[in-house]
């Protein structure tokens, strides 16, 4: 049987979340966005009577894996939300794990393909659904007030020239829907003074807000770590990369609670509550020189890890 699809993605930190993970032979894991696979076969091969749980929202990736892991007994395929990571894992009838891996970078194959609408770099439908499923980037663009607009440009985008930009959309639209990813990128080009033009592509704040929008990729973050810390064992790790300040400052604030011990005023000589930290965090790990020449697209990851305390 052939793979269906050639759905390729560079497992970004990929020595330093298998080490951060601290696979046990016998253990359960969880590959959150397994996209090609990358981390999940380092995962599954590092396995004897454990298990692994590979999951992605793409239908695509969903295909993909399925025949590159087929080999491995141990896993099971599963397309889904990681923020569903509860429900996952209660169907495999498994209701605590020993790993959690959440790779939150969009795929080289998403990327490339320029059929999903993703890049700047290329003419395509304006799409930017991880799913293939719900409201498009086009819908949000041709359909949402100006404000609306500005709004998640300077949010999820950090667009400093949110206004300009929504308003050129909504002049853009007026005359003829906006429907592809080359007519969006002219019109952010347009929208943003010369010399933002001549430090990099314009558009590329534009679409990553678009996609994080239309994904709804920070909606349920937090709630989805804080589940999925409450999933481990004592002792296990929830290992997260992201590639982003927005995403990066959730991931962060999300497992800060866990290592809060004792409430007691300060004032108090013996602690009373009796609380104690429910994890402890290592330190972050960022990609090394050598692997962000390799694969630049790793330049601006970060992996956090979480580890479950007795």
């Amino acid at each position: 049987m052939n793979t269906p699809i050639s759905f390729h993605h560079n497992p970004v930190l990929l020595k330093e979340t298998i080490a951060a993970i601290n696979i046990d032979s016998d253990g359960f894991y969880v590959d959150c966005t397994a996209g090609g696979g990358g981390h999940s076969a380092e995962i599954a091969s590092r396995l004897t009577t454990g298990k692994l749980i590979a999951v992605d929202r793409d239908p695509e990736a969903v295909a993909v894996l399925k025949e590159r892991l087929g080999n491995f007994k141990c896993v099971t395929v599963e397309h889904d939300n990681f923020f569903n990571i509860k429900e996952i894992i209660k169907r495999n009838n498994i209701y605590k794990v020993n790993g959690i891996l959440a790779d939150l970078g969009v795929s080289s194959h998403q990327l490339d393909e320029t059929s999903r609408g993703f890049s700047f770099h290329s003419d395509a439908p304006l799409d930017m659904r991880m799913s293939k499923e719900g409201a498009s980037a086009a819908d949000a663009v041709n359909t949402l007030s100006k404000e609306e607009l500005s709004r998640i440009l300077r949010v999820y985008g950090e667009e400093k020239f949110a206004s300009p930009i929504a308003s050129a959309i909504v002049r853009a639209r007026e005359i003829k829907p906006i429907e592809t990813t080359l007519e969006l990128s002219d019109i952010v080009s347009s929208a943003v003074p010369a010399a933002v033009r001549r430090e990099g592509h314009p558009a590329r704040k534009t679409f990553q807000a678009l996609r994080i929008y239309v994904n709804g990729e920070l909606d349920g973050l937090e709630q989805a770590i804080t589940d999925m810390m409450d999933c481990l064992l004592p002792g296990g790790r929830l290992c997260v990369i992201s590639f982003h300040s927005l995403e990066d400052r959730i991931v962060k604030q999300a497992m800060q609670p866990f290592t809060k011990g004792c409430t007691c005023p300060k004032n108090f000589p013996v602690c009373v509550c009796g609380k104690k930290p429910a994890a402890r965090l290592l330190k972050p790990v960022i990609p090394g020189s050598e692997e962000i020449q390799n694969n630049p697209r790793s330049r601006s990851a970060k992996l956090r890890v979480a580890e479950k305390l007795e």
